[in-house]
């Protein structure tokens, strides 16, 4: 059965460390030798084509990015019918989408794993990176606590996962309004993670080992940002919240971000950040991922 990555619980525990251990490979097997890969972008992305692209080079592999317009999707041609005839060419593919439906409907006709670049329910890679980034940092996971501060984003979705697979306790510390719902803290607490919901920032970050955040509006949302500007006041991560975290807390931004807003230029670009290696993590993410889906039987 061919296996794909749409969300970071499509994964076991262990598949996930397996996961980790190959993005650490720096000399990997040419799995893509001779092969492309099929890279399409409702959404544009900087770090996402870019980090994406040079995996599959490292693999030894041909990308072959894909716009929107050029695939068609439900204009011109269905989403299956896409995955279809991409499969037809490529060992895999990639997809940046608006909607999450879109990646199930490739992926249920694909005979090639599809991974998630980027959806509005979930975004598995930069998850990935982001545990790799702690790891390198601290030395492990097990054990640590991750603070997340501001909207329960897509990427806040796709950490936590990661995050409670990985042994970390994650407090989640959101706005009224802007947190997760039952379901989704059903869904972390379901393999026995440590979770904790907050509607104040200080209390999420006290004594925590990292400290994430992410924009308070995305892309399509730039209607709601006056809105969620006043909303989100208190949730600035700036040098005086992260002086409530653990000694040697560690701060994620999976970028881009607005300086002033969700975080403090003192902060995103002072010594605690480690956003620059978490964006070199991004590629070894996409490596290690691509690796290990094309090697499963």
């Amino acid at each position: 059965m061919t296996r794909h990555l749409l969300e970071v619980d499509d994964l076991t525990p262990s598949e996930l460390a397996a996961v980790l251990a190959r993005c650490r490979d720096d000399a990997p097997a040419p799995a893509l030798a001779g092969r492309g890969v099929a890279l399409l972008f409702e959404k544009p992305s900087t770090r996402t084509r870019h980090s994406t692209e040079m995996a599959v080079v490292q693999l030894g592999g041909h990308p072959v990015t894909v716009r929107a317009d050029e695939a068609g999707i439900d204009g011109r041609e269905t989403a299956e019918d896409v995955a279809r005839t991409l499969a037809c060419y490529h060992a895999a593919i990639g997809a940046r989408v608006f909607a999450h439906r879109t990646l199930e409907r490739m992926a249920g006709a694909a005979r090639v794993p599809v991974v998630n670049l980027l959806s509005d329910d979930s975004h598995p890679l930069q998850a990935v990176a982001d545990l790799l980034t702690i790891e390198d940092e601290f030395g492990h996971l097990d054990g640590l606590v991750l603070a997340w501060v501001g909207d329960h984003t897509n990427v806040a979705r796709s950490l936590g996962l990661a995050a409670v697979a990985a042994g970390l306790s994650v407090r989640l510390g959101c706005p009224p309004g802007y947190g997760p719902s039952e379901v989704e803290v059903d869904r972390l607490r379901a393999g026995g993670g440590d979770v904790k919901v907050c509607d104040r920032a200080v209390e999420a970050v006290a004594g925590a080992d990292v400290v994430v955040t992410d924009t308070w509006y995305s892309m399509g949302q730039e209607g709601e940002a006056e809105v969620r500007r006043r909303a989100f006041e208190g949730f600035t991560v700036d040098p005086a919240l992260l002086d409530r975290a653990a000694p040697g807390a560690i701060l994620l931004h999976c970028l881009p971000a607005h300086r002033g807003e969700e975080v403090a230029a003192e902060a995103l670009d002072g010594p605690r950040s480690r956003v620059w290696a978490e964006a070199t993590n991004r590629m070894h993410a996409a490596r290690g991922v691509l690796s290990w889906l094309l090697e499963q039987p």
